[in-house]
């Protein structure tokens, strides 16, 4: 008999607040895998995870508080506002620089 399993087996939090979820989908014939692959999404600080695994909402609700979700925006928007634009896409030549 063919099985298909999918589960939540690894949650990693990282140093910005961001937690990587990655997610077994296995395929078991009588009770042996024959078959796997792995998809891995991530959860920001701000994002809604209300449909996400039991396991990772208790995680976000821990992890996000307003403080990290804060320093989370404010990080995003500096790189975004200090982001330059490389030479080869403005056309400009290197020497310019």
């Amino acid at each position: 008999m063919l099985e298909k399993q999918i589960v939540v087996d690894l949650i990693e939090i990282l140093e910005n607040g961001c937690i990587q979820v990655r997610t077994k989908t296995a395929i078991k014939e009588d009770g042996v895998e024959i078959s796997s692959k792995f998809h891995r999404h991530v959860v920001t600080p701000g994002d809604d995870y209300s449909d996400e695994n039991a396991k990772v909402q208790a995680i976000c609700l821990t992890v996000h508080t307003p403080e990290v979700v804060e320093a989370y925006r404010l990080a995003q928007l500096d790189e975004m506002l200090n982001n330059t634009v490389p030479a080869r896409l403005t056309g400009e030549s290197q020497d310019s620089q």
